[in-house]
Formats: C-alpha cells, structure tokens, sequence
C-alpha cells in the first residue's frame, strides 16, 4: 500500500512546482524514512482499535507507512485515522490515497479528513481558554512531517500558543507542541523535525513544554545533512524523535544513526544516560553519538556555574558591516578606530593585518557602534561544515594597540566579556581563551549545536570551572608561551578536570 502512495505522489510531485511547495514549507517523506518512522512505535500493548493522527498529512505517506506496520503485525482489528490537511492543492490526492487504504486493507480503516488549520482550529484547548472543549480528542498513535516554515511573531498560529513561543517562531515546533497535547497518556508520537530546537533561547519556551509533558524515548540522526529529504534539495539539520506522553523518566534515551534515508539497514546506536541528553536549566538536548560524547558532557557537567555565574559574558559583535557603509572607512586617519573582523583572528591571537575585506576602519563618532579597548576574547561566529574545530578563538590584548581608547567588532565575531565592564586580568583572558581553545569544549560544543554557528547563549550555557580555576589555567598557559590546543588541553585537564 506504502508504494502505491509513494507512486501517485512521485507523479504529483512532478506536476507541482518545488518553489512553491517551499513557500508552504511542505517536504514529502520518503519511502525508507516513513517506513522507519512507523517501525520506532511500541505496538505491543495494542489491539482491537487504535486511533492515530497524521497531522499535516500531505498526501498520506506517513499514514500508509503506519497503517502498512499495523496491518502486517495483524494485532489491531480496527484503525481510525485522522488527518488534517488544508492546502487545497493536496487534498484531492490525500482523499484518493486514503481511501485506497481502506478498500486494499486487511484491518478496517475509517478516516477522516480535517481541513481545518491544525494550530488555530485547537489552540483554545492547548491554552485551556474559556472555550476549550471539555474532552478534546486524544490519540493512541501520532506520526508527522510537519511543515518547517517561519513564521512571523504577531502571526494568528504563534499569538494561538504563547506557552512554547518565544522570539521567532517556526511551525514545525508548534506541530510538535500540538501533537503532545493530542496524546493519549502513556502513548507515544514519531516526527521528523530540524534540530535546531534542541538549543537556544528561541526554543526554550517550547524545550520546557515539550520536555515537561514528554519524554524522548529515541532520538535518530542523519550524519549526511542534504540526503533526508534528498529528493527536494534540502540542506537541513534533520532529526526524528521518538516521544512517550509521561513523567516518567527513562533511564536511557536511545541515540541511532545513518549516514542517509536509505541506509536504515546500517544503523549505529547507542543507549545515552538520560541526563546526559537532556540537561541544565534550558533543558537544552545534547546529541552524543558514541561512548566518548558521553563522557564530553559527563566531564563538562562536572561544574555547574557557567561564565555569567562567574561574572564573565559572550557577546556578539556590533558592526554590522553592510547596514553601517558611511561609518566604515577603508584607510586609518583622525577619528578613526580599527575594526576587527574574524579574518583577524590567527593562530590564538588578534591582529590587525588586512582582513581581506574592504573597509578595516571605522569611524569614533556612534558610540554604539563602538566598545572599549580593553582585553577580550574573540570566537569567530560563523566555521565550514568541513572544517576540524567549531569553536576558533583569539585572544585580544589592548596594550597591543595603544593608540587607541576604542575600537569596533563586526557581528561575524563574539567576544567574551566581564559583566561588570571592569577589563579582565590577562590570566583570566589567557584562561577563557584555553577554555575554548579546548579539545573538550569544542567536543561538547559540537554536540550541543549542530550548525556551523557559534551561537554566545549557548556558550554563555555550558558550565565553566571556578574563575580561580580560570585565572591559574591562564597564568599557566601565559608561562607556556604556548598556544596550541594540545598545550590548553594539558592545562585546563590538570587544574580543573583531573578528578
């Protein structure tokens, strides 16, 4: 039944145009993934009917894919189906597909079709306003593709769910929300969603429902990032989650991967400590793949302040190059500062040779646009896929550059702080930049956050020695005269990481 509807999509799918089912947000699963994600449900407890949800259907993939695993378990006698879907372009083949299911199935199959918006049509029950239903409907099964789609903050879907939005809201992480609130208790829901919402400040409203009412129970990885929805060009951080409705905390989380959607022959796992994947107060959901990831978080989650607990902050640059072009100057001259790019950041360090850019220079008269010069450290934001480490970081003396009581940093930059605007000592400067120059903090980052940028909330999240750690790593690395990560590894491990 599963192929059937993956033909009459593969023959939409050619009729409709990729730019516009982007727009929408709309991706179709394909074969292998769908059939995956129906095998990730516990069906041993069911039997006679189950009523399952495919929210944001399409054109009924992830429903054959389900209704093909319960058919050939043969446990279950009666299966109803919701979907809801309202772009009319679908509609008229996810009718179709649907009830070719039910006339090509062993089980009975009855379905209905919910046109309605997914979000807005439920959101008083979510909120429990005054017109919430009393007994809204729940699900045994919840298997989704949802749409991955920003959308603006005063819209009608993000304005619906002020409980898991904050900052900029996507649709995918609504669905998901959605989903949970439709569960029955005990029951579990299958999505396949971007990573993006394991971290950050944009997810954490969300993090604190999603992960109070819901528990992951397997989480699934692709290494290969333009190969899950391969046939749509997709370059995504993808990821599909396995989620039981329940406060009961396993003990592990089950982290599997394959390098593709089509290789669920070949797939590694592993059992995580529970803890281990989901941590700290931003419940932010750290993604180790093997035995050494695990030890990474073990060994950082050692200490449990982090750098603005200890009076230090990241920051992000503040020139923002192409909206300030009258501020920037190509040559030095009278009130005129150096601005750093991360093209200055070399070997640890920061210079002010060519950047290679246009414009090294900006002028002193916006005091926004400027900070004082005195010591940071600098991370560049943004690194290649490719590239060895994650986190590249220079350190940043003022008396390298004298002449000047202020200086300007482009926002492709963070630079690391103390929150009181005192300058930190050079031990302390020496010592964060060991921090992050470090085999383990880069490791760890690299598991938190899967994309290419440096975000300064996270780093702002990840828990740091003593600062009297910091400053004695610091005076050590300065008495090394040695910058390498090997030299920074050897330090930090000794002074703060050897018990």
């Amino acid at each position: 039944m599963l192929d059937q509807i993956l033909r009459r999509t593969s023959e939409f799918l050619d009729e409709m145009p990729k730019s516009v089912r982007k727009k929408k947000g709309q991706f179709f699963t394909s074969r292998e993934t769908a059939a995956f994600m129906a095998s990730l449900f516990d069906t041993e407890n069911l039997s006679g009917t189950v009523t399952a949800l495919d929210p944001g259907a399409g054109t009924g993939i992830l429903s054959a894919a389900l209704i093909d695993r319960l058919v050939s378990e043969n446990r279950v006698s009666d299966i109803q189906l919701v979907c809801y879907e309202n772009d009319s372009d679908v509609l008229p083949l996810l009718r179709e597909n649907l009830e070719y299911l039910k006339q090509n199935s062993s089980v009975k199959i009855d379905y209905k079709i919910n046109e309605e918006n997914y979000i807005l049509s439920q959101s008083n029950d979510f909120e429990g306003t005054l017109f919430a239903k009393k007994n809204p409907e729940k699900y045994d099964l919840i298997i989704g593709n949802p749409p991955y789609l920003r959308i603006m903050r005063k819209s009608e879907e993000a304005e619906s769910m002020p409980t898991v939005v904050h900052g900029a809201p996507n649709l995918y992480f609504l669905f998901a929300a959605m989903s949970l609130f439709n569960l029955k208790d005990d029951a579990e829901m299958v999505y396949i969603i971007p990573r993006s919402w394991t971290s950050g400040e944009y997810f954490k409203a969300f993090r604190n429902y999603f992960l109070y009412y819901g528990r992951l129970m397997q989480i699934h990885l692709f290494v290969s990032r333009d190969k899950v929805f391969s046939q749509e060009s997709v370059l995504q951080e993808t990821m599909i989650i396995k989620v039981k409705k329940t406060d009961v905390t396993p003990d592990k989380v089950v982290i599997s991967s394959t390098q593709t959607n089509n290789d669920f022959g070949d797939i590694k796992s592993i059992g995580v400590p529970y803890d281990a994947v989901v941590n700290g107060d931003n419940l932010y959901v750290y993604l180790p793949t093997n035995d050494e990831d695990v030890r990474v978080i073990q060994v950082v989650n050692k200490y449990q302040k982090t750098l603005p607990d200890e009076g230090l902050k990241m920051h992000t640059g503040i020139v923002v190059d192409f909206r300030q072009w009258n501020e920037l100057k190509k040559e030095p001259g009278k009130h005129t500062l150096p601005l750093f790019y991360s093209q200055n950041i070399r070997n640890g360090r920061v210079n002010h040779n060519p950047s290679g850019k246009e414009y090294d220079w900006i002028v002193d008269s916006v005091p926004g646009l400027i900070q004082k010069n005195k010591n940071y450290v600098f991370c560049k934001r943004f690194t290649a896929k490719e590239e060895k480490r994650r986190l590249q970081c220079g350190i940043y003396l003022a008396h390298d550059f004298p002449e000047y009581r202020f200086i300007g940093t482009q926002n492709k930059i963070n630079y690391v702080d103390r929150t009181d605007k005192k300058e930190m000592s050079l031990p302390l400067t020496y010592g964060i930049f060991a921090l992050l120059n470090s085999t383990l903090f880069d490791k760890f980052y690299r598991i938190l956050n899967g994309s290419t940028q440096v975000n300064s909330t996270e780093i702002n999240n990840i828990p740091v020695p003593p600062v009297e750690d910091i400053e004695e790593i610091g005076e050590q690395l300065i008495e090394a005269d040695d910058l390498s990560t090997e030299t920074c590894d050897s330090i930090m491990m000794g002074v703060s990481y050897n018990g």
